[in-house]
């Protein structure tokens, strides 16, 4: 198993619409989610747009190819583009941190 965190930069005056998009992400996103393989999935935001993301899957690339192949995801994308201060697509401009240590 896989457990990942992924760092990214939301834009100040996009914080608040964040936060509200995240409190009523969709059944279908979130169902979408879990069939691709994220699991114990996590975001943080702290209040100086830090986005801090937690997942664990049995592969990374396999859960991200697998969302992206999703019509749900298109949108979900399509809808955040704006948010981050990162260009490009959200999932493709987060950065992986490295896990140095775990306990059980």
């Amino acid at each position: 198993m896989e457990r990942v965190c992924f760092l990214a930069r939301v834009r100040p005056d996009r914080q608040n619409k964040n936060r509200e998009r995240h409190e009523n992400v969709s059944p279908e996103n979130c169902d979408a989610l879990s069939v691709a393989g994220w699991g114990n999935y996590s975001i943080f935001l702290a209040d100086d747009g830090l986005l801090v993301g937690y997942l664990e899957t049995a592969d990374y690339k396999a859960a991200l190819d697998a969302m992206a192949a999703t019509d749900v995801n298109t949108r979900w994308q399509a809808e955040m583009a704006g948010f981050f201060v990162a260009e490009g697509p959200p999932d493709q401009s987060f950065l992986r941190i490295n896990e140095i240590f775990h306990l059980d």
